[in-house]
């Protein structure tokens, strides 16, 4: 079999900043999804389709079946496995509530977190998370980050997982929970720890999910590989940066957090035996796109990365950079928020841009289509 020849598709490159204004759109609250589809996989797909930029409406169940997939074909996945990161606290000196959320931590049990408080918190003092037969679990506040964000020593017996399972609670994006108490929903309910991760995370380490990834179900990954579609994966441990939105004025203003990611040497030689057989990649989620595409020029050689890739990123890919996609060819994708930097991504495929993006983006909102991260899918190819 001959390999497949791969479309090159036209990049739009103005080279002026862009607004982010453009990058806004009204989205009735109704449509912003406060509980997963059930089943996950079905949830509903819209494919958009670059060659005749036309829209199909199918649901992410029926992936294997419709004809866009093949035997040389790799689908790359984010394994990262969320962190019970939500935490409610109390000061020590007050009695007041301090809610916040657990982003990572260094050596010597050092937490970077985001908290909230009515009153100012003050270096030095001390929140309460959790007492019980197993001890106290405390923190004590040492620097302002600034934008809310501190650095605290935990203190106590457990260490940083164990403290966490004990008084964390699924980190669910604000804009849910929000919807959730506008309906009288619980914030947080006993299916949010299973279904706020993927059916194949594996990395601890995430505050936030790689949603593209909640859609699939043991089934549907047997049914695709019975078509021979493999799979590889990345690990992009998900953090503020991802779904913070932006911000400035323009795109170009906004700066990205970090990330770290890790490209192990069995997928950067899966994504090689794809390329040489003229497969196509078909990546899940942004989070994995950022990993992929952030990956250094020698990534393919079979001599430079022997151990694999990891380090950090903070990535940003918009549509007034011109950006080449070198390992995207297909991309599955939620439907973000407004201004977001994960919209911008989107917009930034060849062969969508940002003005079919928002008249896609029109067409989901006409056709009820369930927005956000426990909502439906985009399958762009």
């Amino acid at each position: 079999m001959m390999p497949r020849r791969h479309t090159r598709w036209p990049i739009a490159y103005h080279g002026r900043p862009m607004r982010t204004d453009a990058l806004d759109f009204e989205l009735p609250d109704e449509l912003i999804a406060t509980q997963p589809a059930e089943p996950r996989d079905h949830a509903r797909l819209l494919v958009f389709r670059r060659d005749t930029q036309t829209l199909d409406h199918h649901h992410v169940c029926d992936l294997p079946s419709l004809g866009l997939f093949g035997s040389n074909d790799l689908m790359l996945v984010n394994q990262t496995r969320v962190l019970p990161a939500q935490l409610v606290g109390k000061r020590e000196a007050t009695g007041g509530r301090v809610s916040g959320l657990y982003v990572d931590s260094e050596a010597g049990e050092r937490w970077r977190v985001m908290l909230e408080s009515r009153g100012s918190l003050q270096p030095g003092e001390t929140i309460t998370l959790g007492e019980d037969e197993r001890g106290r679990a405390t923190l004590q506040l040492i620097e302002s980050i600034g934008g809310g964000e501190w650095w605290a020593q935990l203190v106590g017996e457990d260490d940083t997982p164990a403290v966490l399972e004990r008084v964390g609670a699924t980190p669910l994006p604000p804009y849910i929970r929000k919807q959730r108490r506008k309906l009288d929903q619980e914030e947080i309910n006993a299916n949010d720890p299973e279904r706020y991760n993927t059916v194949y995370a594996s990395a601890p380490g995430s505050v936030a999910a790689p949603t593209a990834g909640l859609h699939f179900t043991p089934a549907l990954l047997d049914a695709l590989d019975q078509i021979g579609v493999r799979r590889a994966a990345v690990d992009l441990h998900v953090g503020l940066g991802t779904f913070a939105p932006v911000r400035s004025e323009t795109l170009e203003q906004h700066a990205m957090h970090a990330e770290s990611f890790t490209v192990p040497p069995q997928t950067l030689d899966a994504i090689r035996e794809t390329r040489a057989k003229g497969g196509r990649l078909l990546v899940i989620g942004t989070t994995t796109v950022r990993a992929l595409e952030s990956l250094p020029q020698d990534a393919l050689d079979p001599d430079a990365h022997p151990d694999g890739i990891s380090t950090e990123t903070n990535l940003f890919i918009h549509p007034d950079r011109g950006f080449k996609f070198r390992f995207t060819d297909r991309l599955m994708t939620n439907f973000h928020l407004p201004k977001s930097t994960l919209l911008a991504m989107v917009a930034s495929l060849p062969g969508v841009g940002l003005e079919k993006l928002m008249q896609t983006y029109r067409t989901a909102v006409q056709e009820r289509y369930r927005f956000y991260s426990y909502g439906d899918a985009m399958l762009i190819v």
